[in-house]
């Protein structure tokens, strides 16, 4: 019983966590607008098995990631750092792609689920918030889950965080006749949103400090 209350309590905590706009979602909605709904929801796929993993090393590492400061302003300093390039990334990007037509490319699974993979691997926020959900949950107010827990818990950040990116490619696909001023300035959306994480980020480590 108290694993069906992990899962059920860990999927909504990441569905939730992954539905305001963030690098992997926005990720997802570009893909659907540029590529079709097939290759986003391949880079949605990528993200997800990412997601697993950082799930699992998360609850196997809370113990030391949560009574460390240190390690934890060391992940937002890397987030920031990341978050930096990709804000210069993508203004780059729309200045090139400024004055060419959008056309839609060929769909590309393997491409687009390794994209998503990447973005996904590059977003180190959700390790912190997986350490504080996993310790939440235990009423005991330790760090020790059973191994039919900690794939439990896994598989329901993952599964929630899949939900969540499915939820963007069901929405963008439904409003495609309208995506054409998103499509076309999409990298500047994307750079702008890199500079809101990069805020983020910066009030996320003085606060930890």
């Amino acid at each position: 019983m108290e694993e069906v209350k992990l899962f059920i309590f860990t999927y909504f905590a990441a569905l939730l966590g992954v539905l305001p706009p963030g690098l992997v979602n926005m990720t997802v909605a570009k893909t659907c607008v540029d590529k079709g709904k097939q290759s986003g929801i391949f880079v949605a796929l990528g993200s997800t098995l990412i997601v697993f993993f950082q799930a699992l090393v998360a609850i196997l590492m809370a113990k030391y990631i949560f009574t460390h400061p240190y390690v934890r302003t060391m992940l937002l300093r890397a987030g920031l750092v990341i978050f930096v390039i990709l804000a210069i990334y993508f203004f780059i990007q729309g200045r090139n792609s400024e004055n060419k037509k959008i056309k839609t490319a060929k769909k590309h699974r393997t491409k687009s689920f390794l994209k998503g993979s990447t973005i996904a691997l590059l977003n180190v926020f959700p390790i912190p918030y997986f350490v504080v959900l996993s310790t939440l949950f235990n009423a005991q107010g330790g760090y020790d889950y059973g191994m039919l827990s900690i794939i439990l818990f896994s598989t329901a950040a993952a599964s929630g965080s899949f939900s969540s990116l499915y939820i963007y490619v069901v929405f963008f696909m439904k409003i495609e006749k309208h995506t054409q001023k998103f499509a076309k300035y999409s990298n500047y959306f994307m750079a702008g949103l890199m500079v809101l994480l990069i805020i983020v980020a910066l009030i996320r480590m003085y606060f930890t400090a």
